[in-house]
């Protein structure tokens, strides 16, 4: 029987503890906003994890990673038909293009970018199935999830601190009436920078994440910089002042919370 749940009560960091904990093998499937994420284990190690329709095969990782060249990718993507990312992983080592620590490596800094990403999601399903468990044909990682759950930790709590700063990214921004203040003279990030360059009363803050590219978790926290410099203020789309209210984070109560975590870890060890 799989393991299934919201978002709403328990969150990624928390679902990784329980598999950690319970030192479950199968496949955490996760339905976020608009995107779904499958993340393998065996035996409580993080083995294997997809994000939406990213290319994940070795040679697309490796790709990312930027291990190899466009063209050995395109090469490799006609290889990859032929044979499974073990079988050309292996054939990469014995050729000497590359090492095995190079092809780790590669994976596990992919999986990892994938989990991070995976931080931001409070909204959305999730399900835990260990009759799946991680791919056959995919080479095997066996990596340990006490620094991710430590990291998710101090995420969700920036994360909790930015969604009562800013709530809604259905609110617009504009820049503050300061006498005397030149933005050219401000040093700013180069995300600042590509955020500022959108600035304007017509666009909404989640239309500037999506023609910045950036995630949710990030475009809080640029626009929060750009906040507390006092160089914006959130308005409402058109230009009308707003005022932001905190919105609660669900499972505030400690106890709840405990409780709950505990349940949760004697159902996913029954499984």
């Amino acid at each position: 029987m799989a393991l299934k749940g919201n978002l709403r009560d328990f969150t990624i960091t928390q679902l990784l503890n329980l598999v950690n904990l319970a030192c479950k093998t199968g496949t955490l499937v996760i339905e976020g906003p608009g995107e779904v994420a499958h993340i393998a284990f065996r035996e409580g190690k993080l083995a294997y994890a997809q994000l939406g329709q990213q290319d994940s095969t070795l040679a697309g990782i490796l790709r990312r990673n930027k291990k190899i060249s466009a063209r050995q990718y395109a090469i490799l993507v006609e290889r990859a038909l032929q044979m499974n990312d073990k079988e050309l992983g292996l054939l990469l080592v014995n050729a000497g293009y590359l090492t095995q620590s190079d092809i780790i490596e590669s994976l596990q800094q992919y999986f990892i970018t994938i989990i991070r990403q995976l931080f931001t999601w409070v909204e959305g399903f999730f399900r835990f199935d260990a009759e799946t468990p991680p791919p056959y044909d995919k080479i095997p990682v066996r990596m340990d999830l006490e620094n991710l759950i430590i990291e998710g930790s101090r995420q969700l709590r920036e994360w909790e601190q930015l969604q009562q700063e800013i709530p809604s990214l259905d609110m617009a921004l504009r820049f503050t009436e300061r006498p005397g203040t030149n933005i050219r003279n401000v040093n700013l990030s180069v995300e600042e920078w590509r955020v500022v360059s959108y600035v304007n009363p017509k666009n909404t803050i989640r239309q500037v994440a999506q023609a910045t590219k950036l995630n949710d978790l990030e475009i809080r926290r640029t626009v929060y910089a750009l906040l507390q410099a006092g160089l914006v203020e959130i308005v409402r789309p058109g230009g009308a002042p707003v005022a932001v209210q905190p919105r609660a984070f669900p499972t505030q109560d400690r106890v709840e919370q405990k409780s709950l975590v505990n349940r949760l870890i004697d159902r996913i060890r029954s499984i």
